[in-house]
């Protein structure tokens, strides 16, 4: 090996067999926590890499990030870059199974995932620590070698298409699009970022139109060339023109040809790979993981192209400024949000002074903006920041969630944050506010936890585009420096003012958000114009003089004040650490009384002084009646609510809390520093017990849970649907209707004394995991029960299931509530059993994961049935229990969707009676490596621990049991635990489905078999129409619409030379109507339940029917106790 330097920060190196590339000479700058090794390297390509030694690791990651997004797409098909990231996965050159990344990394108990953003893209992947060479080498593959097979065009345009249709009646992308729409002519930034298959084909039709595509295997471009231009240091594949009869079948035609074209002439371009910054995850030294990254990520070409191309310009002009858009929302929503340009906060990253202004702006203590609203009762939420829009340009925003009363005063609350803003210019800012902030940062920076490595491999891949010195690419987003307090005026203060000074009025725009009738209740009828990609009704109005003089004055609202100091910022970060052989496996129960059990473990893996507390509050009361468990939740909200005030600076100072209602009672989590955890405990539970119910603050949080409730029917499809299986497969459950029912008439006093019968009666599981010792989580727990007061329940408190018996084939079907959602969906549960007995549980496990990747690969990939398709292992209410759930969201029809799924499982029986013994043996390695792999985190330990106190089977040894019984399942077994439970033919499968339908009409389709009739018409006729090409004109993308088949003829019939009359032409195109009608479009058939299918007319009925779980019960009896309680 050879090493030299050409300067001081990079070293150059040299091997036999290896590319040469480059060292950065200085040590990464890294929490004092990590013991991980890092290393960038730079290829002579030029692509970055940085490189991180884990020897503890169990689980390798990649990700790498190419600095172009959708805002890069040709103007003349939005949506490229991201249809180039789902082509990109279907094959490369030296690994040309479509499906071979995804099965290699699924065999090796591993992912991966991809998304599209403004101005990257980002391909990443987890698997096995020994697998990574095999996964870095087909991932680096996609960057130098990938196919784009032409066969794969026409799916994968579908599955772009599916996408957009999943997001079409989600208010987020609705928004999002809008406020592109809403921005500089001919900006960039205007784009329409996730595609569809009109925006990706419309040019190529264009081409067609005018006679410049060929119907040949050849795709004539504008330009006469057959393809992009060839580069000769890359493979050949991308740009080979010449394909074999498999590779044309789906390849969409002379359309999707040229959309491949322009495809591979983009990527070409664009794919540099100065562009791109890598970072790997391994347990590999780092001579080896950066030999292994040379050699692998060297071939990729490097093209003539700006390494960090960068939008300067920001979408925001003039003419869009001080603007007030409505825009109509598909929830019942009232949101109002204030957007103001700002300068790209990346280059600012010494003292970020765009979160600085977020710190104020965002607070929710005393004398905070948001405290002011709230105790208006005009707002639920408030949130504040720099948001980076791309590579080069920001916003900052501050989003509100309004009250009824909120969004009929939103000019008021508008008029506030303007006030709060002069208030911040006008303010002096002492030099101890940064230096919190920087103390916080570096607290947080010093005691970090390591988390999923492909989270992290992300994370650092996409801030490697950050221009900061390498050494300080992990340091540098993560802190923030303190002000120099010896000068009048800082650089830091300098960037907070310039800030600050473009937060006005007149370069402001605020968009009020909510259901079009509640917008013209409150101001009449508007006169609305829609946004042409999602159809957003929206109305763009310039802010009223009177509004900005009112907004340029000076604050005048005395409940508005800056904050003082955070008295949560913790000061003991002592770690008593004890070096141990091995971290123990399970927690011990230390506590245990009438009303309460308390498990611990003190940390001995991850040495942070933190802790992560878990308690469960049951109560017979909670769930009694549908009525009651519309109490407990508002009980919760108000607990919540009351606490924002009193919680922000503990959140600031890395504490944090929830507390969710669920069906046996309440469930808290507390975590952060341990210092001060005692102090937040405390403060919460004494609020609990305490809470005084106001009427007004009651009918704050009435409406917003009535808002929510009501906007779940408004969600995905497939989650309407897990929510009606849970809704069969629990014991006792109410609806959120007969919930809903309840809330208009809960009064302060019924609810009062709700709460009071509630903690009258308690059983409380409790967790304690972290830098806590045993006399500290003893202390805590006891302190909780005095602050609650509470006694004893009478009874054991529950969650068990509903299980479908031997036998059972039993469908509900519905509609899909949202009338504009196109999608359907199937939810196909199959029940397995206990899971308390252990060989089957570990074969239920093992089967779920030789039928997930399949499911995917054939159900989405392969059949193009949706975006939305999933396989999993389903834990029944109460974790006893178990089955495996296929779900497929479809615009098909659920019956065709389970008839799918049934041909599914008849080529999965095959598959498994085939798989070869090594293939099986793969195949068990995979599962046995997720039950050794390690917690990443305390957060992950604890909730490990907490599934088996939750459940109370308290088999902590679970994993370890799993893996012995692993080594010894057959293929024989798991073929007999398939064709019993699982395949459709068994007697003895338990199994129901839910269907949800849409109920918006499919546009009609025709089928070739009525283009055939059709065309013998027009013989018959005796018109002299002549060969007119319809298959390749209409049916190379699939069946057409009956709209555009009519388009066609009527061109056809129009031609001067047909010498068709009007009438004629009238009625030819009545009976290509009609003859649609007689032979359906394949697509229309919406598939036949079986006759063995039992519908469920009534499912509280059908629930009745159902085997009940057995109670919980512990698997093993630790005899923790008697012990000393210290």
């Amino acid at each position: 090996m050879t090493i030299v330097q050409p300067d001081k920060e990079w070293q150059h190196v040299s091997k036999p067999d290896i590319p040469a590339y480059d060292i950065f000479a200085k040590a990464i700058q890294k929490s004092q926590q990590d013991d991980r090794e890092y290393r960038v390297i730079r290829l002579a390509n030029g692509l970055e890499a940085t490189l991180v030694h884990d020897g503890k690791a169990d689980k390798a990651a990649a990700s790498l990030d190419v600095a172009v997004g959708h805002l890069y797409d040709p103007d003349d098909m939005p949506g490229l870059a991201h249809f180039c990231e789902h082509l990109l996965f279907m094959g490369t050159e030296l690994y040309p199974k479509e499906n071979e990344y995804s099965e290699y990394l699924a065999k090796n108990n591993g992912s991966s995932n991809a998304y599209t953003g403004t101005s990257n893209t980002n391909y990443f992947f987890s698997a096995s620590t020994n697998a990574l060479p095999g996964a870095l080498s087909r991932f680096a593959a996609f960057f130098h070698c990938p196919l784009f097979s032409p066969s794969c065009t026409t799916r994968e345009l579908n599955a772009v298409n599916s996408e957009h249709k999943k997001n079409h009646q989600a208010d987020m992308w609705r928004i999002f699009q809008l406020n592109k729409h809403l921005s500089k002519s001919g900006h960039p930034w205007s784009k329409f970022g996730s595609g569809n298959i009109d925006s990706l084909s419309k040019a190529a039709k264009e081409l067609k139109k005018k006679g410049l595509l060929s119907n040949g295997s050849d795709v004539q471009s504008a330009d006469s060339s057959v393809s992009a231009t060839p580069i000769s240091s890359r493979a050949t594949s991308p740009t080979s023109s010449t394909w074999s009869a498999a590779e044309k079948e789906g390849d969409g035609g002379a359309v999707g040809r040229e959309i491949r074209r322009r495809l591979v002439e983009w990527w070409t371009k664009e794919y540099s790979a100065n562009r791109m910054r890598l970072c790997v995850i391994g347990k590999e030294p780092l001579d080896e993981l950066s030999d292994m990254v040379s050699k692998l990520f060297s071939p990729i070409s490097k093209r003539d192209v700006e390494a960090l191309p960068m939008i300067n310009d920001h979408p925001f002009g003039t003419k869009e400024a001080g603007t007030f858009i409505s825009a109509e929302m598909i929830m019942s929503i009232h949101c109002l949000e204030v957007s103001f340009p700002i300068a790209y906060q990346a280059p600012l990253w010494r003292y970020q002074p765009g979160n600085f202004v977020a710190h104020f702006v965002g607070h929710e203590g005393p004398g905070s903006l948001h405290s002011y609203l709230k105790n208006k009762g005009w707002v639920t939420e408030l949130s504040s920041g720099p948001q980076p829009l791309a590579r080069g340009f920001a916003m900052f925003k501050v989003t509100m969630h309004l009250t009824n009363e909120g969004f009929s005063h939103y000019r008021e609350v508008l008029i506030a944050v303007f006030k709060y803003l002069s208030l911040l210019r006008s303010s002096e800012f002492p030099a101890w506010y940064q230096r919190e902030i920087s103390e916080i940062k570096a607290t947080r920076f010093r005691f970090q936890e390591k988390r999923r490595p492909e989270d992290y491999a992300v994370w650092v891949s996409e801030h490697m585009a950050w221009q900061v010195p390498r050494d300080l690419l992990l340091s540098a987003p993560q802190l923030a420096q303190p002000w120099d307090e010896s000068s009048e005026q800082t650089e830091g203060e300098r960037e907070v003012r310039e800030v600050l000074e473009g937060l006005q009025v007149r370069k402001g725009r605020a968009v009020l958000m909510a259901k079009k009738e509640e917008h013209e209740r409150l101001r009449g009828k508007l006169d609305w114009q829609q946004e042409p990609v999602y159809g957003t009704p929206y109305l763009v109005e310039k802010f009223d003089e009177d509004l900005i003089v009112e907004a340029e004055g000076t604050n005048n609202i005395k409940e508005l004040f800056l904050p003082g100091p955070n008295e949560f910022i913790p000061t003991n970060l002592d770690v008593d650490r004890r070096n141990v052989d091995e971290p123990a496996q399970r927690p011990n129960l230390i506590r245990e009384t009438a009303i309460s059990s308390l498990w611990h473990k003190k940390d001995d893996r991850f040495w942070v002084p933190r802790a992560n507390v878990l308690m469960d509050l049951r109560s017979p009361v909670a769930y009694e009646s549908a009525r009651a468990a519309a109490m407990t939740r508002l009980f919760v909200d108000l607990v919540t609510h009351s606490l924002t005030e009193f919680s922000y600076d503990a959140e600031l100072a890395g504490l944090s809390y929830t507390i969710n209602s669920h069906n046996p009672g309440i469930f808290i989590n507390l975590q952060g520093f341990n210092d001060k955890l005692h102090v937040l405990a405390r403060d919460i539970f004494t609020k609990a017990r305490t809470i005084v119910v106001s009427p007004n603050d009651l009918h704050v949080v009435k409406q917003q849970l009535t808002r929510n409730w009501q906007n779940f029917f408004l969600e995905q499809p497939y989650r309407i649907s897990e929510y009606y299986a849970r809704y069969i497969l629990t014991e006792k459950q109410w609806s959120l209707a007969e919930k809903l029912a309840e809330l208009p008439s809960i009064t302060a006093e019924e609810l009062q004394a709700h709460i009071a019968r509630f903690l009258s009666q308690l059983e409380i599981k409790a967790l304690v995991v972290g830098n806590m010792y045993k006399d500290e989580a003893i202390r805590l727990i006891e302190s909780t029960e005095q602050a609650l007061q509470a006694s004893p329940s009478p009874v054991r408190v529950n969650e068990i299931a509903r299980l479908p018996v031997p036998g059972t084939d039993a469908i509900w079907s519905s509609k899909v509530p949202n009338p504009n959602e196109p999608n359907s969906v199937l939810s196909y549960y199959v029940h397995m059993g206990s899971l308390l007995v252990p060989r089957l549980r570990v074969t239920a496990a093992l089967l779920n994961q030789i039928l997930s990747e399949p499911a995917f690969n054939i159900l989405r990939t392969r059949e193009q049935l949706g975006y939305v398709v999933s396989c999993s292992f389903w834990k029944a209410p109460g974790e006893a229990e178990g089955g495996i759930r296929l779900v497929v969201q479809s615009e098909r029809a659920p019956a065709y969707l389970e008839e799918r799924v049934d041909a599914f499982l008849d080529e999965m029986e095959q598959s498994i009676r085939t798989m070869s013994d090594s293939a099986f043996e793969e195949q068990k390695k995979g599962l046995e490596k997720s039950w050794t792999e390690d917690p990443k985190n305390i957060r992950d330990e604890t909730y490990r621990f907490w599934s088996h106190i939750d459940s109370g089977d308290l088999d902590f040894y679970r994993r370890q049991e799993n893996t012995q019984v692993l080594s010894g399942v057959t293929k024989d077994e798991i073929l007999s635990l398939f064709k019993t439970h699982i395949h459709y033919s068994s007697p003895t499968r338990a199994k129901f489905s839910v269907h949800l339908r849409s109920q918006k009409p499919q546009p009609k389709k025709v089928s070739e078999a009525a283009m055939i009739a059709f065309e013998e018409n027009i013989s018959q006729r005796g018109l002299a129409i002549g060969s007119q090409q319809w298959r390749q004109e209409l049916f190379e993308s699939g069946e057409p619409l009956l709209t555009q088949a009519i388009t066609y003829w009527t061109q056809i019939f129009s031609a001067e030379s047909s010498g068709v009359s009007q009438d004629t032409v009238k009625d030819l195109l009545l009976e290509l109507s009609q003859l649609a009608e007689r032979y359906p479009a394949q697509s229309a058939y919406e598939g036949k339940t079986r006759d063995s299918a039992m519908a469920i007319d009534d499912p509280a009925t059908f629930r009745t029917s159902l085997r009940i779980s057995d109670l919980p019960k512990p698997v093993v009896d630790w005899g923790d106790l008697p012990t000393s309680k210290l």
